[in-house]
């Protein structure tokens, strides 16, 4: 006698391709905004991020919480942490961050960097919204335990 409301034929603890989709592109934009996140603590430093920002007009201090925002949101993603709201802030930071570059070009390799990568970003983080965390995730890890 079936129990629940889905037909006997749904396996709930079946894998699908979906989760392991949400798991690639959660590794993949996790693993990113890591690296820029720490790209601009070791290696630009936080004071020459800020520079950055006052020379396209933002606040230098924006340098913190961005860079706050790109290694705790990297770090969220990576392990399955409320993907669906922390990909959706990511995605509106990287559209935010693609402004400097539209009067760049396209290609991300012209001079000041084109907008192509980082509107790519955000529509990827977007998608990641859309499709969520899947069951690959720590907290559906640690739920079963």
């Amino acid at each position: 006698m079936q129990t629940t409301s889905q037909p006997a034929s749904v396996d709930r603890s079946h894998v699908a391709g979906h989760d392991i989709a949400a798991l690639l592109l959660r590794l993949a934009l996790g693993t990113m905004f890591i690296a820029h996140g720490l790209t601009k603590l070791l290696v630009w430093t936080l004071a020459g991020t800020g520079q950055f920002f006052e020379s396209i007009g933002l606040p230098a201090w924006v340098a913190w919480p961005i860079t706050g925002l790109e290694l705790i949101g990297g770090a969220l993603l990576i392990l399955g942490v409320r993907v669906r709201w922390v990909a959706l802030i990511l995605a509106a930071e990287l559209a935010g961050a693609s402004m400097p570059h539209l009067a760049n070009g396209w290609m991300f390799t012209s001079s000041g960097g084109g907008w192509e990568y980082p509107v790519f970003l955000a529509v990827t983080a977007l998608a990641l919204s859309v499709l969520d965390g899947g069951r690959l995730t720590l907290p559906r890890f640690i739920q079963r335990r």
